[in-house]
């Protein structure tokens, strides 16, 4: 995962970044013992419940379940990969580090001389639009004015001007950038006909779009005057990918994790906008619908909600239209903590949110965003809106259309509940709605890119408690536990971990991914029986994305010393093994017809032998006070 970064230079990174410092930027931390304590910054609370281990260099939120070191908390609040995680650290400490040829990595690959290109061509497009003296940037400036965008504006949101006519190409090449690199960037075009490199946006304000970190990848463009295409954005280039960024997005996490929520409009200026009236939590799609990649986004920052403003036009109710789309089983109280709220609201007298604010007002917006109807709500009473209810075909055609909005959840109970009101507005059997309900086909679900791309979310942990729920047996739920406070004191403690390193190899873990952890601690150990806890956290979640959250989660080291702790948690879980090793024999035994009489005998043998030392083992493990 590291990619072309040394370990030497990984480790180096990770000495100079204390993890306490570093959450302290974030998030005031209040020391309690020897633990400190904040806020979680992944999610909106009130009360402390993430907590910083300074001695392991670990943080684990006992709120939403997340842990990790230092390089995963950067990962997940910044959301970066992992190698550039280990970039923006190194950046912090002042520290170069080097690519697979030795040479010094920053700016060195690929992706980051695009991001130059794009940083370039911002502040060349924003000296135009403040200094240019022409006409075309003058009547930039009146625009921008016009719809209250002076001021300050221009500079905080680095607003721009294009003036086209190869003046970008001239200044980006006298700045040391090449044709490939421009085209590659998307700020230049070759051309057909003569192979010319030519400027891409002519005689345009422009809008950089930044990357949640705050790095331009890509632009915007509006016609100045009369034009078509009236926006013009950047095509797909290695930086940019408009299904999976949104404009704003850098300005506006901060404030959607206070509030726990996103709202979503459909324009730059319309987020410009929201931000300076005070709506710090708006974000815009480009030029594209929404996408589940885009909500997956929103809900790393938005814990509680994400309402989308559509414009009272025929454009913003074709988009309400599409919304729809995103109803799914993770809209659901069944969805449990990974349910997404997505709501929506129609804003009145066809303004858009610009508009709205600028002649209402940022604090009835905000009334209009508090009371937004959850999407199911809101796409099933525009549905039924669309069908004279007055007349029997209006309201059998309007049941139909209805409970289509149903379909993808209709096993759920938030479904049946729904097709019950379903069949009060449109004065029918609520047992016949149900019926009907139960027969619809769930739409297809669409492809939302590569698997591995689809997998932007930590992955859930197969065997932990918090996936298994009620659905398992009590003994179960301790097994799992004492499996996962095992691994979080191995980890923790590599010491004890090397002590025990036979018990753990040997176990048989009833979690699949506690496995898969277990056997990635055992591998770094071995390679580095020196290896510190957080370079075993690491290792471990490069293996399995929920790695992080298991060996961060242990709450039982109150309980006992460490060294006792282990030691009872290794017996607990090897006593377990064996009664399942005797519950499987005593199971072939049920079946004497199936085996030799001496076969018999002999695993009867066994099976009392193994049953006589558990017996002895019972007696002499006393459980912990708090197990």
């Amino acid at each position: 995962m590291a990619g072309t970064i040394s370990e030497e230079d990984i480790q180096k990174v990770r000495e100079a970044s204390d993890l306490v410092a570093v959450i302290g930027e974030r998030s005031p931390v209040k020391q309690r013992g020897r633990d400190f304590w904040c806020c979680c910054p992944l999610h909106n609370e009130k009360t402390p419940s993430f907590k910083i281990d300074p001695s392991t260099q670990l943080w684990h939120c006992f709120g939403c379940g997340e842990g990790g070191d230092v390089f995963s908390f950067i990962m997940k609040t910044e959301d970066l990969s992992f190698p550039e995680a280990v970039r923006r650290l190194a950046d912090r400490a002042h520290i170069d580090i080097a690519v697979a040829d030795g040479r010094p990595g920053i700016g060195g690959n690929r992706k980051a001389r695009l991001k130059a290109v794009c940083a370039e061509t911002a502040a060349f497009y924003h000296r135009q639009l403040m200094r240019d003296p022409g006409p075309d940037a003058s009547s930039a400036r009146r625009y921008l004015s016009a719809r209250g965008l002076g001021g300050d504006v221009p500079k905080t949101w680095q607003l721009g001007f294009a003036p086209g006519r190869g003046q970008l190409v001239r200044h980006l090449s006298a700045a040391g950038f090449n044709a490939e690199e421009m085209s590659q960037a998307n700020v230049a075009l070759v051309g057909k006909g003569d192979g010319k490199l030519r400027d891409r946006f002519y005689n345009r304000i422009m809008f950089p779009i930044n990357d949640p970190q705050g790095e331009c990848i890509a632009f915007g463009g509006r016609v100045v005057g009369k034009g078509e295409p009236k926006y013009l954005n950047s095509q797909e280039t290695p930086l940019f990918h408009k299904s999976q960024v949104l404009y704003g997005m850098d300005k506006a996490k901060a404030a959607m994790a206070s509030t726990g929520v996103a709202v979503v409009v459909e324009g730059y200026t319309d987020v410009i906008a929201l931000h300076e009236a005070g709506v710090k939590n708006a974000v815009a799609t480009l030029g594209t619908a929404l996408t589940m990649r885009h909500i997956r986004l929103l809900s790393r920052h938005a814990r509680h909600r994400i309402v989308y403003l559509f414009d009272g036009d025929e454009a913003g109710q074709r988009a309400a239209d599409r919304a729809l789309a995103f109803i799914d089983d993770s809209m659901t109280p069944e969805a449990g903590k990974s349910r997404i709220e997505l709501a929506a609201v129609t804003l009145p007298d066809n303004l858009d949110p610009a508009d709205f604010v600028a002649q209402r007002g940022a604090d009835e917006l905000q009334e209009l965003i508090a009371c937004a109807q959850p999407l199911l709500k809101y796409g099933i009473e525009r549905r039924l809106a669309r069908h004279d209810l007055g007349r029997a075909e209006g309201r059998a055609a309007a049941l139909v259309d209805a409970l289509q909005v149903l379909a993808p959840i209709k096993d759920s109970m938030l479904a049946r509940d729904y097709a019950v009101q379903i069949a009060t507005s449109v004065r029918a059997r609520e047992q016949d709605v149900i019926d009907q309900l139960a027969r619809l086909k769930p739409p297809r679900a669409e492809d939302d890119g590569p698997a591995e791309e689809r997998s932007d979310g930590p992955a859930a942990d197969p065997g932990s408690v918090a996936e298994a729920g009620a659905d398992l047996p009590r003994a179960e739920l301790n097994r799992l536990r004492f499996e996962r406070e095992l691994l979080s004191l191995a980890a923790q403690r590599p010491d004890l971990a090397l002590r025990h390193a036979d018990a753990l190899a040997q176990t048989q873990w009833h979690g699949r991914a506690h496995a898969l952890v277990a056997q990635s601690l055992l591998d770094t150990l071995a390679e580095n029986p020196a290896a510190p806890a957080a370079l075993v956290v690491t290792r471990a979640a490069q293996a399995l994305p929920a790695a992080a959250s298991i060996l961060t989660s242990g709450s039982m080291t109150d309980a006992a010393e460490p060294d006792t702790l282990a030691a009872f948690l290794v017996e607990e879980l090897a006593i377990g093994d064996v009664e399942d090793a005797v519950a499987a024999l005593k199971a072939r035994l049920a079946d004497p017809a199936r085996m030799p009489a001496d076969e018999y005998e002999m695993l009867y043998e066994a099976v009392a032998a193994m049953q006589k030392d558990l017996g002895r083992r019972r007696q002499n493990h006393r459980p912990l006070a708090s197990s």
